[in-house]
């Protein structure tokens, strides 16, 4: 993994391809947009990059299993998991209609069909940014905004407890895992917000 970064960086970007070279330019190019830029070639670089960035774009067939999504299907749950208000764009060469459906479904922001040029990346990437510093924004009002796939077979309580856990998650990323302020923005006493902590195995960045 390697990361670009230049004095005048607004955004960290996360780029994920494992074509070498490919991934190369565009985190180059990004970065003389003003982007801190960081690259890896798999998922597991990918997780392995601390704090993660709130924007990403990765390839859905990655090392192992380059001729599926499952890697970039995997690698999208986990980076939500962490930072719910990240924004992810996607781009691939399997087959467009599945490909896209199942990145919706995951959580993905945008959907990218190769060969996708680097002004339609950069023209998604700006798009995702955009949305990003609005819905950080709405913090300042007490407001989140949720994104939720859920089975509307397993009934509203489930869908509920969907609510509810992605409501925390939300705060606690907005406060950088601080618990008192997470727990001050929700009303609770701090005991109470460690229930929902343990309810839904959420881990804080730090105790506070």
């Amino acid at each position: 993994m390697s990361r670009h970064c230049t004095p005048r960086n607004m955004q960290t970007l996360l780029v994920v391809e494992d074509d070498a070279d490919f991934n190369r330019h565009l985190s180059q190019f990004m970065m003389t947009e003003g982007y801190c830029v960081y690259s890896a070639h798999d998922r597991q670089e990918a997780l392995a990059i601390n704090p993660q960035p709130m924007l990403a774009l990765l390839d859905m067939g990655l090392p192992p299993a380059k001729n599926h999504i499952s890697e970039g299907l995997f690698l999208i749950d986990a980076l939500l998991a962490t930072e719910p208000r990240s924004k992810i764009i996607v781009i691939t060469g399997h087959d467009e209609n599945q490909a896209a459906f199942e990145a919706v479904r995951h959580g993905a922001f945008d959907f990218l069909k190769k060969p996708a040029s680097i002004s339609e990346i950069k023209s998604a990437i700006k798009r995702a940014a955009l949305f990003l510093r609005h819905e950080t924004s709405l913090t300042a009002f007490g407001e989140t905004r949720l994104h939720l796939t859920v089975k509307l077979s397993d009934g509203p309580q489930e869908c509920a407890d969907t609510v509810e856990e992605q409501i925390v998650r939300h705060t606690l990323s907005d406060t950088n895992g601080n618990v008192s302020e997470a727990a001050r923005r929700l009303g609770l006493v701090r005991e109470n917000l460690y229930y929902y902590l343990k309810k839904y195995g959420i881990q804080p960045n730090r105790a506070k």
